[in-house]
């Protein structure tokens, strides 16, 4: 609801350039006005998306009553894998039971004959909605070209669904950004044959489903127009979601992601066959920022990229941090951010970020091939916290190879970080299509993939079909299953996110040197630490986690003329993570504490335990 479909408004402004009038019509704004905000809402976005329960709504406007595949799809998704109780099954089939009378809104509501292309875009779960819509359309007005595209449409699901749908004229799987408004324009002019059509094209020859193959990617992300986002505003403010949602434009200023090119991150699914990285100009960038904050008055902006270009720390970010709007945008990112690129991209007015965490256990990440370990991504929550830019972040379990130990040693990291923002979301692993683990199951210790349950109570087709339709799949571990290594942190993300008050550790710096750590966190063992001295660099010098030789190094560079030995640093290291002042991996460390301005002063008698216990060390100096 607050967000238009930025591939739709890129075609739009595309085809308004050739001269070929088009209408986008966001019609989920009349499911919205049918169903109510708050219901639409909780099936589109509460429930668990992979139960398909969107889909499932329409599923009988497309195949007709099937009573046994619905009590199958109720009792095995709904109530065995989901565990949702009788009220929410009931809201589910209240649901579809508006499913036909919005289908009928839909053919009314539109002059449908004045169209000959009706475009549909699919993601998630929009599939078997478009597909029960253009399946009344291709009855009613049968000269209408009707063209699929879409995530849900990328690769063999293009393929097989246009097979599988004999309404469906054409498919532009892929990025479709000249494909499609080269078919418009061959419609248009009434030339549409096989030899004519442009590579990206799914048609139909003699009843067979041909493909003129794979559609070329945007080289130049330069050369894309602006996206017209007109439609959605005109459906948006018509609708009662005008009254209850604040919407935000949606803005592209890369595709692919640089970082799966160098190393693709075991589960990721992401871009198909076009996970090469390309961005845009700085230059071109801000251009758009600002002309569809200007057009639409809005500062929200939530950037689509899978990952943020890092050449615009040095050019795109300081150019929106002189522009000095009260921007709230959105980026994906790499947790491998320095302090001073937190700082920027706050100062640019990046207020929320999705550095895909994913874990923070080494081990684990390391099977995800993410490129990064448990304490830099505490590092960068650390940071955030201390910007005010909000982290969503998720923990992924069920790796091929994980151990019990490996969520013990996290189970046991998690109490100390509590004042971070906590993870948005806990969940298993997936097998997702064009992942390196649907590519090569074997090699990763996974077998017997099949599409995951769902997909059979909405494509009643042979399980070869449903291969080649499913994008999430269901799968055995060739080993032991990590069933049940994960549950303490679980249980502990769950109570997290439940907190209304999880307290902060800061730290502030005094002219003199001396650093005041104030613990505010419900359970913490001491409120206040003064640090001076070597014990304040040591601290500091850890804010971005380091090696304890790195440490020692350098303390004697700084104090040459004192004895600072490894067993008394070590000491002195050990008694801060013992409070949960400080963390390690056993190799490397990192200091907790958010750095403010002030701190407020602790009381007398909690000042009087800090000193006797943070003295607990020798051969460390003051």
């Amino acid at each position: 609801m607050e967000r238009p479909a930025l591939g739709l408004s890129l075609l739009k402004a595309r085809l308004t350039k050739d001269a070929i009038p088009c209408d986008v019509r966001y019609l989920s704004f009349a499911f919205v006005d049918l169903l109510g905000v708050e219901e639409y809402h909780w099936i589109s976005s509460t429930l668990p998306y992979i139960a398909f329960a969107g889909d499932w709504c329409f599923a009988e406007a497309i195949y007709g009553p099937r009573p046994e595949s619905d009590a199958a799809y109720i009792k095995e998704v709904l109530q065995t894998t989901w565990c949702l109780g009788p009220h929410d099954i009931a809201r589910i089939k209240a649901v579809r039971a508006m499913a036909g009378k919005f289908l009928d809104y839909c053919m009314e509501c539109i002059r449908w004959e004045d169209y000959a292309v009706v475009g549909f875009t699919s993601t998630f779960e929009q599939n078997l909605a478009s597909l029960a819509l253009a399946k009344r359309l291709k009855a009613a007005h049968p000269h209408i070209a009707i063209v699929f595209g879409g995530a849900n449409w990328e690769g063999d699901m293009g393929e097989e669904l246009h097979r599988q749908f004999g309404f469906v004229d054409y498919v532009c799987p892929g990025e479709a950004d000249e494909s499609f408004p080269a078919l418009v324009a061959l419609l248009r002019a009434g030339a549409v044959q096989g030899a004519t059509l442009p590579p990206g094209i799914i048609y139909r020859e003699k009843g067979r489903c041909v493909s003129t193959g794979r559609s070329a990617p945007v080289r130049n992300m330069d050369a894309l127009p602006v996206p017209d986002f007109a439609d959605y505003f005109r459906d948006w403010s018509e609708s009662s979601a005008s009254l209850e949602t604040l919407p935000m434009v949606l803005v592209e200023t890369s595709r692919g992601c640089w970082w799966g090119d160098k190393s693709h991150c075991t589960f990721c699914g992401l871009n198909g066959a076009t996970l090469a990285y390309r961005s845009k100009s700085a230059a071109k960038a801000l251009e758009e920022m600002q002309y569809l904050s200007d057009r639409w008055q809005t500062d929200r902006i939530e950037v689509v990229d899978n990952i943020l270009d890092m050449r615009y720390f040095s050019d795109l970010l300081p150019a929106l941090a002189a522009d000095g709007r009260p921007w709230e945008i959105f980026y994906e990112v790499k947790a491998n951010l320095s302090r001073a690129q937190v700082v920027a991209l706050k100062a640019a007015g990046v207020t929320r970020i999705q550095p895909g965490i994913e874990s923070l256990n080494d081990h684990v990440l390391k099977l995800m091939r993410k490129g990064t370990c448990g304490l830099r991504n505490v590092q960068l929550l650390k940071w955030c916290r201390e910007q005010g830019v909000r982290v969503d972040w998720n923990i992924l379990y069920g790796f091929p190879g994980e151990t019990r130990e490996d969520y013990e040693k996290m189970l046991a990291v998690l109490p100390a970080i509590e004042f971070l923002d906590p993870p948005v979301a806990c969940g298993p692993i997936r097998m997702d299509r064009f992942s390196p683990y649907f590519e090569k199951p074997e090699e990763f210790g996974m077998t017997n993939v099949r599409p995951m349950a769902p997909y059979k109570f909405l494509y009643p087709f042979p399980h070869a079909s449903l291969m080649r339709i499913a994008y999430h799949f269901d799968f055995d571990y060739c080993a032991g299953s990590p069933a049940g290594f994960a549950d303490g942190v679980i249980r502990f993300a769950e109570a997290w996110r439940q907190k209304d008050e999880r307290g902060l550790l800061c730290s502030v710096r005094r002219p003199d040197g001396s650093v005041v750590l104030r613990d505010t966190r419900p359970d913490a063992a001491i409120r206040e630490v003064e640090l001076s001295g070597i014990e304040a660099v040591a601290y500091e010098f850890c804010d971005e986690f380091r090696p304890f030789a790195a440490v020692l190094r350098h303390l004697r560079e700084r104090w040459p003329d004192e004895q600072i030995t490894e067993q008394g640093l070590s000491a002195f290291l050990e008694s801060l993570a013992a409070n949960r002042l400080m963390l390690t991996d056993g190799h490397n460390w990192l200091s907790l504490a958010v750095k403010v301005r002030e701190v407020a002063r602790a009381r007398a008698e909690d000042c009087q335990q800090a000193r006797p216990w943070i003295k607990n060390y020798d051969a460390v100096p003051a």
